[in-house]
Order: structure tokens, then sequence, then C-alpha cells
């Protein structure tokens, strides 16, 4: 689907259509169309949550019944221009074409047609040309092929480093930094540092086609940024625009500094050891300190002298704070109404049982989206694995009247009845491992002041308790039905009359 709110987005940033294709997947026709279309509509950026891409697109293009329409023919003076360009191919243009016929609701050619009627036109030339850059305008990103080492003070094992790239366009003024893998935190994380670095950020960034920044679905016409790097891009203010695969011409500063890089960096520290990485990256900004302080060979100045009166002061400020590293995967509500993050379970409203969810996950807190809309929000947990976070609104109104129920609840109230009965309870309570699995026989004890009196409750937990230190609620109950607690309060007359002395055999006995 046409991204229409990212393309809304990026126009109100002031990028050209061209980047704005390019950063969207889409062609500069498609781009141009859309912005028409939305200034019609008086549609403008910011626009609201719900509007999506879906919405939008009914909006800006309402599907209309049409009459079946002749085939559309290609332009072919158009299409001989665009195959001088370097990197224009006949499919790329079909495609466009194929994506301008869509939207005017005409019919187009086949491929195989396509390319007949253009075939005596068809011209592949592979030519390259100097693309002047304006300062503070683009920044291009990369991993460098030659790692640098660590060595493992433990086991001696030497560890690969790998060195991040960026690069400013205008002044080449680099950025280095090492990491211990090339994974999305890596990554994320490699370029707050390098923001941080420039003190500034530029409008477009051109980022390698790895998988931590794009996701490739059929080919670069149709990539897709990662999320957590859109995210990114976002926090920033800034416009992405991934590299093709294997066209290292599409960012050529960075190619040619990590050459450089390898030679004054890497190769420069070949001798020196590191035993982390830390101490390992502190010489790194050292050399990279004295890289960018180096004077061209054929013009005026340095990297550092040509970034910080040119460039620094064209670059959008930084946000208030740092982008937050999120990452984001899919989970399931279980009939607990809970799913399951790296062993700890969130709550999310009932309603969304057995729905597959969103999570955006940050060191911080968990957030949980349904079709783009958040539900839920929670702040992280650490620990034992197997803790939960429940939100009690998320719970149906029976489970809500559950947790009225506690242990300190029915210890208060069988303080109220007696000793005995607290006794009794709060033996009840701890001799599960679970207190929630007592819960019914608290309530069962305690409900039997009701049918027998709050007197004889107490007089069969005393004589329950000179038994057992764990009296149940069974026994409890039994001593009620048969009645020995009244027994107990009653005098016991064979005690009244006392003996002073062991055996004393009366007149009776004698008389027999």
């Amino acid at each position: 689907m046409t991204k229409y709110r990212e393309i809304l987005r990026l126009h109100s940033l002031g990028f050209s259509q061209q980047n704005i294709a390019y950063s969207s997947s889409v062609s500069k026709k498609t781009v141009n169309r859309v912005i028409n279309r939305a200034k019609e509509l008086n549609i403008t950026w910011p626009l609201d949550d719900n509007q999506t891409d879906a919405v939008l697109g009914g909006i800006l293009f309402p599907k209309t019944k049409q009459e079946n329409v002749k085939k559309r023919m290609p332009d072919l003076n158009y299409i001989h221009k665009e195959l001088l360009k370097n990197g224009v191919s006949k499919k790329l243009l079909w495609t466009e074409y194929m994506e301008d016929c869509r939207l005017n609701g005409e019919e187009p050619l086949m491929y195989s047609q396509f390319c007949y009627y253009i075939q005596q036109d068809e011209q592949k030339r592979r030519a390259t040309m100097h693309i002047g850059r304006k300062p503070g305008e683009q920044v291009e990103v990369d991993w460098a092929g030659d790692p640098g080492h660590i060595i493992d003070p433990d086991t001696g094992e030497i560890i690969d480093a790998h060195l991040f790239v960026g690069v400013m366009t205008y002044s080449q003024y680099a950025y280095v930094e090492a990491f211990v893998n090339e994974k999305q935190q890596a990554w994320i994380t490699a370029h707050i540092h390098m923001y941080e670095y420039f003190g500034g950020v530029a409008k477009i960034l051109v980022s390698d086609n790895c998988k931590t920044a794009v996701i490739h679905k059929g080919g670069w016409y149709n990539q897709q940024l990662n999320a957590v790097y859109h995210e990114m891009a976002e926090h920033y203010g800034t416009a992405i625009i991934p590299a093709r695969v294997r066209k290292p011409k599409d960012k050529p500063n960075v190619e040619g500094s990590v050459g450089n890089i390898s030679t004054w960096i890497t190769a420069a520290l070949r001798n020196e050891q590191f035993f982390s990485l830390a101490e390992l990256n502190r010489a790194i900004r050292e050399k990279q300190e004295a890289f960018n302080a180096r004077l061209f060979q054929k013009k005026e100045g340095s990297r550092l002298s040509l970034f910080r009166d040119e460039e620094l002061p064209l670059l959008a400020p930084l946000p208030a704070t740092p982008y937050e590293l999120a990452e984001w995967k899919q989970a399931t509500v279980q009939f607990n109404y809970h799913i399951s993050v790296d062993g700890m379970l969130y709550s999310a409203p009932y309603e969304y049982i057995k729905r597959k969810v969103d999570v955006r996950i940050t060191d911080k807190t968990i957030e949980v989206f349904y079709n783009h809309n958040r539900i839920a929000s929670h702040r992280r947990l650490y620990g034992r694995k197997g803790r939960y976070s429940t939100i009690v609104e998320h719970m149906p109104e029976d489970h809500q009247k559950y947790l009225e129920w506690n242990g300190d609840r029915f210890r208060k109230w069988a303080e109220r009845i007696g000793s005995n009965t607290y006794q009794v309870v709060d033996a009840i309570l701890t001799s599960k491992r679970v207190e929630q699995q007592t819960y019914k026989s608290c309530m069962g004890l305690l409900k039997l002041a009701d049918k027998y009196s709050v007197e004889r409750l107490e007089a069969a937990c005393n004589k329950a308790l000179s038994y057992t230190a764990t009296p149940s609620y069974k026994s409890i109950k039994n001593i009620l039905t048969t009645g020995q607690d009244k027994s107990q309060s009653e005098p016991d007359k064979s005690e009244t009359t006392h003996n002073n002395y062991g055996i004393t055999r009366g007149a009776g006995y004698y008389g027999r």
C-alpha cells in the first residue's frame, strides 16, 4: 500500500519530491499526485492516529466504477530519456507505469508488450557523475569491512569488533565507533551516539540495506524500513533513503571514508592490544579526531573546519531527549488476559483475548498495540521470572470483585470474632504455598458464624487448637456439627465431689 502518511510527513518537512519518492519507495509521479490531491482536499500534516494509510487512500482516491478503457500506451520519449539515467531499467519504468495506470484507473500493458514497444529505443548506459551536496543536507552510514580486534583477558581469544562509520556528505566529517556485533541494538545505539557527536541532525540519512535498516520484500523498489529504524528517524526528524543492494555509488562518501578509516584508524592500531570494547573505542576516538583534523590535499581546510564552519550551523537541533531504543515483538493475549514478554506477564483488556498484538519494548516500559492503537502500557518488570503486572481495568467485572479479597482482610474479619478464630484463620492462610488457594477455606470458616453464632465459632476454634496448631476448615465444621463446642462450656458434674484420698471403697462395695 502507498505510504500516504509518510509522504505527507516528509512533504511538511520540506523534502523534495524525488527524496520523498526514494524514502517512501514510490515513484515521483505518485508523490506529486498525492501532494496535489491533499492540497485540493486541504489535508495537512500532522494527522490523527486513526487516519491510517488505508483511510487516507479512500479519502484521497475513492474508488469509482469506470467503464473499460483501452490499454494506455507508454510515453516513449519519456522512457528514452529515463533510460539514459544511471540505474534506471525497463523493469523499474514498467513498475512506475503500472502504478500510474492504477492511480488513473487505466488498463496497463503487460511487461512483454511494454518491452516490445520500447525495444528500438532501448539504450543501456552506465554513466557516473559528481553530485554536489548542500551543507548539512545528508549523512551516510555503513559498517566498515575491516574489523578491529579485542583480546579476551580470561581466555586470550581474539574477538572481532565491528566498526560503524557515519560521514557527513558535504564535509566528509566522520564518526567511528566499535561494537561487538551488527545487531539492531548496536545499529540504533551507533546512530544515537553519532548525532550526539555531530551536535545536530542532517535532513537526509542514507543507510546501508542491512536487515536492521530495511525489510526486503521483492527487490529494492519494494523495500520497507525497519519499524524501529523508522521510529528513530521520526524522533530525530530526518528522512531515511536506503541504498540499493550492491550499489555502493548510492553512498560514495561513506564507502570512500571506509577505505581511509581502514588506513588511518584500523591499520594505525594494528600493533596495539585492547582488552575491552571501551578501551578500543577510546583509541579509535583519538585517531578519529586526528583524521578529521588532517588537512585536505587538494583543497583548503580540513574535515573538521569545513564541518564546523559550514555544516554545523545548518544542522537541525537535537531533540530534548535522545531516542530510547525500542524492540518490537508480536504476542497473543492469553485466556488470563496477559501477554508474556521475557518471562514476565503484562495485562491487556480482556476483550482482546486470543488476539495478536504488537508489543513495543524499551528498558523502562512495555506498550501493547492493536491495529496501531495503544491498548495498554506497563512499567517493565525485572527480577524473578513469572511476575505479573495487572491493571484492574483490564479484568472482567467478576475478576475485579475477587481482587477485593486478600489475607489481611480475612485476618481482620477473624480478629473481630475472637483471638482463637484469628489464630485458626492465620494458620489456614499460611498452610499453602500460594495464599490465594486458601481463600475459599477462610471464607467458609468465617461464614460458619452466620449459621451457628460468633460465640460457638470461637469456642470451636478454641477446642480445635487444643488438638493441633494447624486446624482445618473441615475439623472446625465437624466440631460445630456434632456440638462438641457446647460440652466445653458446661461444668462437668463428675468433678463436683472431691476426694482427698487416692482410692476409697464405699459401703456399697462391702455390702454386696
